[in-house]
């Protein structure tokens, strides 16, 4: 099968902001999968999934990665705060003006977070969802505690501001094998890193969405890494026990980015879970 070339373009959604978007098209009567990147510095849609989105479009899904609100090559406003709110209205419109109905959301991290405010905000757009260690399942404080978000906070404020040395310290705690921490990856994301505003950072606020995880009305697959050092792995019991329709899968010896350290498990089980629901 030859598979078409993923097509990046910029497209408008509310107040006049632009996301980047990358487009891996496939000719299926399959919801669309919609990926959503997690909050980390110099974070992309393409630098999370890309291996991921060519092994679904070979399968017929057509795949869309988002860089969302205030990362990747999407716009980055510096007077308005980057809540859930606001990172998950920018994708709906996003989403309106792609004229996309009804989509599957994959979301990681803070990405898997917007997924879910997506979902409960606007419940008729998303057909199901699969959700990567997400934020937003614990107080604040917890996640504060957690040693790869501390890392995280140390590379974008310590005195010398980003660097690839600081970049790289980060990753070795965001996977459980940091031999797949590449000079290119750290590269390239130390890259986007330097174009984004502090103010991303500084006004981001997720919130604790656990409370209402009981109404969210499509099917739920949710993986998680045993040894995650950004989004602690209980989250994993919260889903399996408060979401209605969820599964959930938990792997060992693996970090934050299960899609990576387990591709080929993680595309295995999204692809049942999409076939099957």
């Amino acid at each position: 099968m030859t598979l078409s070339a993923p097509r990046p373009r910029r497209v408008p959604t509310v107040n006049g902001w632009q996301l980047h978007v990358v487009d891996y098209p496939a000719d299926s009567a399959h919801p669309p999968l919609v990926f959503l990147h997690g909050s980390g510095p110099g974070a992309s849609g393409v630098s999370n999934f890309h291996d991921n989105a060519v092994v679904f479009q070979a399968a017929g899904y057509r795949c869309l990665l988002v860089d969302s609100l205030g990362y990747g090559d999407s716009d980055k406003p510096t007077d308005v705060p980057y809540s859930l709110a606001v990172m998950s209205g920018a994708l709906v419109g996003a989403l309106d003006a792609l004229d996309l109905g009804t989509v599957c959301l994959v979301g990681n991290s803070q990405g898997g977070a917007i997924a879910i405010r997506t979902a409960l905000d606007h419940p008729s757009r998303v057909a199901s969802m699969i959700l990567m260690a997400p934020g937003g399942l614990e107080p604040r404080e917890t996640y504060m505690q957690m040693r790869g978000i501390r890392s995280m906070l140390r590379c974008i404020y310590g005195p010398e501001g980003i660097t690839e040395f600081g970049m790289r310290k980060v990753f070795e705690k965001q996977l459980f094998d940091s031999s797949l921490v590449t000079d290119t990856l750290v590269a390239d994301r130390t890259r986007v890193a330097l174009t984004q505003p502090r103010h991303v950072f500084e006004t981001m606020k997720v919130d604790n969405q656990s409370a209402r995880l009981g109404a969210l009305q499509c099917p739920v697959l949710g993986l998680w890494g045993a040894n995650d050092l950004f989004c602690p792995v209980s989250g994993a019991t919260t889903l399996a026990t408060q979401v209605p329709r969820c599964r959930v899968t938990v792997f060992s010896q693996c970090g934050h980015w299960v899609m990576v350290e387990h591709a080929e498990a993680f595309n295995r089980l999204c692809l049942d879970f999409l076939e099957k629901g």
